[in-house]
């Protein structure tokens, strides 16, 4: 059973950095993709960062320059790196999963391009 669990959301102030990660089990996870996603109240989930096998990495406009996605492979992880976070940071975040036979494939903003999902951690950014 594959499962992505994310972790490291909580309630900071806008300034502040967060580090969120995601846990992949059930899956081999170098043949993967990830993404991270977010969905504000009232809004819906939009792209934040993907990462491909080979470590290539993608950015939504919104956050590039302030965010990092990485990954390590050996311990099938995916991490979020947050700094000067923002009150419109916001979110529930998700990590994702994206199958590829191409280790140079970065995800893309399509949800439906990828095939595994968490549950999501809240970050709430006070202003």
């Amino acid at each position: 059973q594959v499962q992505l669990v994310e972790s490291g959301g909580g309630l900071v102030q806008a300034g502040d950095s967060l580090r969120l990660s995601c846990a992949a089990s059930g899956l081999t996870f170098s043949t993967y993709g990830m993404g991270w996603f977010r969905q504000a109240p009232g809004k819906e989930r939009e792209f934040v960062a993907s990462i491909s096998r080979a470590g290539h990495t993608a950015y939504a406009d919104s956050v590039k320059g302030r965010f990092t996605i990485s990954r390590e492979n050996a311990k099938k992880m995916a991490y979020l790196q947050m700094n000067s976070l923002k009150p419109e940071d916001t979110a529930i975040y998700y990590c994702a999963a994206d199958f590829s036979d191409n280790a140079y494939y970065t995800p893309g903003d399509v949800e439906a391009d990828y095939d595994y999902w968490g549950q999501g951690t809240q970050v709430t950014v006070s202003s």
